[in-house]
């Protein structure tokens, strides 16, 4: 038997009862913590956590991720900006140098872009303010519900919901599937604003794995992008990552309604997941996925 992947779930904000801390990302804890291998043994360890800072105002395990015993980081951006400071980034940078794997979410417009300085997929995430979307057409709102919300803010259906996947061709194996029958990862939670991301410009070890199609243009849009571990110009052998477009495929609530949410979420919420809670599998399956694929050490076991 081999050690257990040790990964950390993070959110960029501390313990706020009324927003997305930690605490709403328990099933994923509990999906990551139910995976076993062929023989039945943990393939997870899982540390769950808010950000919490020290004297210095950087948060205390973050801005040393590198001396951390840890194989894999998913990061919730859920901040208005200000989620990271200089040295968390700079912590999570040297992470990845040192082979380990990186989840970053984020959400709409702004929010979650304090993970742009974060080495290599940082830069795959775009924002209204920050680092926005090479392709100017894209400059503009695609929810047209909530006023509020500028761009990026991808329309894939409302909380309760599931938007239709497709994988990019090749098939990554990220998006493999078995127990489907075509074999491959069909469906993720939609959310009616999700966020940007792309390939950075002169990036040759990453691609689009996952698109999206807006609810309200049919523009189709990016879900995800895949980094492949790669040598960088001063040798560090970088971990394998991946920029997500919202951290609502990952929350309690876009799995299970009755979970509730923040107040401050003003959109009335699907039932399709209610009505058909077997399609579950497929965003279950792809945080399985993930588990195996960030992993230093790891390879993917399509079991």
């Amino acid at each position: 038997m081999s050690k257990p992947i040790r990964i950390l779930l993070q959110t960029t904000i501390p313990r706020v009862e009324d927003d997305w801390s930690i605490e709403r990302f328990s099933l994923l804890r509990n999906c990551l913590h139910s995976l076993t291998d062929a023989n039945g043994d943990r393939l997870v360890e899982v540390i769950a956590r808010n950000r919490e800072e020290n004297s210095a105002g950087d948060d205390a395990v973050l801005c040393e991720l590198d001396y951390r015993k840890t194989d894999e980081l998913w990061l919730f951006a859920v901040d208005a900006g200000n989620g990271l400071s200089t040295k968390d980034c700079e912590g999570i940078t040297r992470f990845r140098q040192q082979g380990g794997g990186i989840l970053a979410t984020r959400d709409h417009q702004d929010l979650g872009s304090s993970i742009c300085t974060i080495g290599g997929v940082g830069a795959a995430h775009f924002f209204h303010s920050r680092q926005p979307d090479p392709d100017e057409s894209r400059w503009t709102p695609d929810d047209q519900e909530t006023n509020s919300i500028s761009w990026p803010n991808y329309h894939s259906g409302s909380n309760g919901d599931y938007q239709r996947v497709t994988g990019v061709e090749p098939v990554h194996e990220l998006m493999r599937n078995p127990a489907s029958a075509s074999g491959l990862i069909e469906f993720f939670p939609a959310h009616p604003h999700e966020g940007g991301v792309g390939v950075p410009q002169a990036e040759t070890n990453a691609r689009v794995i996952a698109t999206g199609v807006s609810q309200t243009t049919g523009r189709p849009f990016n879900l995800a992008v895949a980094f492949e571990r790669s040598e960088d110009g001063h040798g560090n052998n970088l971990g394998r990552a991946v920029a997500e477009s919202s951290f609502h495929h990952f929350v309690d609530y876009n799995w299970d309604t009755d979970c509730g949410c923040p107040s401050f979420l003003p959109e009335p919420p699907g039932n399709a997941i209610k009505r058909e809670p077997d399609k579950l599998v497929h965003i279950k399956r792809y945080v399985r996925n993930l588990a195996l694929w960030l992993a230093p050490t790891q390879t993917l076991i399509l079991i």
